[in-house]
């Protein structure tokens, strides 16, 4: 029972009680933290039992977002309310449809988990703290499997270049390298979710964090070392001493959802920094006389991977800005039509 209230505590407080006691509509809610999602339903912690839940027809028809890390309102054994959340990490959706998918909610610090050696890749880590500033979150970096590389020093210095001012953490769960001051930035009540591609070492630090095989792990690849993620869904999980973290299955492509450049202004700082002092306001940093950039990539200062991979994300920005109007307007016109259908049904009645 007291690890149940530990979990239900760990980040409730008293603007979210606040908020539940003023729903009109179903007063008595009790509430809970959704600690996994399943096809159709959920399981949420309440301060005294684990209970698997799902939507109601309301909520269900209204498309209602719930996620991993959510407080909620249970009402007759079902979700009856999502209390508004701190921060939440939300993704395009994979596939062709424009839709968000939300991995977590109410986190305070995410880690994104890549591993030492070849497959390492700066680029897409720039792209995860795009999403995580964001969200609401403060991102930091771990690089798992340090044991594998005799100079991971090299490498560890090319990821700090592009994440200014993210903590790196350099980790093996191996040797134990650097894994007590990364749990130690899990304090109580802290909420910490776990972002990477597959077999990067996610589930294996969770596991580590716990004391005991929480997360299943199977065998190592021979051909390159990386263990085989079989994390199927998101799950939150209460770390000894307090604290909690979301592990979370592998991530094979990160779409970026948010229109807005506060995440891009916080990951690329130092670009955005040197277009200010371009002669000209509209420079595009491609080819015009007095670019502060592009002369910051001709003496080094700037590698011009970086300058690339910051026009790839806003031009990525810019289509998914133009696909919101797009749904917008195309919501807007259902709406109106719905309205001048109800309309000319209660002239007919009439």
């Amino acid at each position: 029972l007291e690890f149940r209230r530990v979990l239900f505590r760990s980040g409730w407080n008293a603007a979210l009680a606040e908020h539940l006691a003023a729903e009109q509509h179903d007063p008595g809610l009790v509430p809970g933290r959704v600690t996994a999602a399943h096809r159709a339903a959920y399981d949420v912690q309440t301060e005294h039992d684990l209970v698997r839940t799902r939507l109601p027809g309301r909520l269900l028809h209204e498309n209602a977002d719930v996620a991993v890390g959510d407080w909620v309102g249970l009402g007759d054994g079902l979700i009856r309310t999502v209390l508004p959340r701190s921060s939440a990490l939300v993704r395009n959706a994979a596939g062709r449809a424009t839709m968000a998918q939300t991995l977590a909610a109410n986190i305070d610090v995410a880690f994104v988990v890549s591993s030492l050696g070849p497959e390492l890749e700066p680029r897409r880590i720039e792209r995860y703290l795009v999403t995580i500033w964001e969200s609401g979150a403060t991102p930091e970096i771990v690089l798992t499997k340090s044991d594998r590389l005799d100079d991971p020093g090299p490498m560890v210095a090319e990821v700090e270049a592009g994440a200014l001012g993210v903590p790196v953490h350099v980790v093996s769960s191996v040797t134990g390298q650097g894994l007590d001051e990364l749990r130690a930035r899990i304090q109580p009540a802290t909420t910490a979710v776990l972002v990477g591609s597959s077999g990067v070492g996610k589930s294996t630090l969770v596991n580590r964090f716990v004391g005991h095989e929480q997360m299943a792990v199977k065998e190592v690849r021979l051909d390159d070392d990386e263990g085989r993620h079989t994390t199927s869904h998101r799950e939150l999980i209460l770390l000894p001493g307090g604290g909690v973290v979301i592990d979370t299955p592998g991530i094979r492509e990160l779409q970026l959802w948010d229109a807005s450049e506060g995440g891009m202004s916080e990951t690329f700082s130092d670009v955005e920094e040197l277009a200010g002092e371009c002669r000209f306001n509209d420079c595009t940093h491609t080819r015009e006389p007095g670019c502060a950039v592009l002369a910051a990539v001709a003496s080094g200062e700037l590698p011009s991977d970086r300058l690339q991979s910051w026009f790839k994300l806003q031009r990525e920005l810019r289509a998914i800005a133009i696909r919101h109007d797009h749904l917008l307007r195309k919501e807007e016109t259902r709406k109106w039509k719905l309205i001048g259908k109800e309309g000319k049904a209660k002239a007919r009645r009439r």
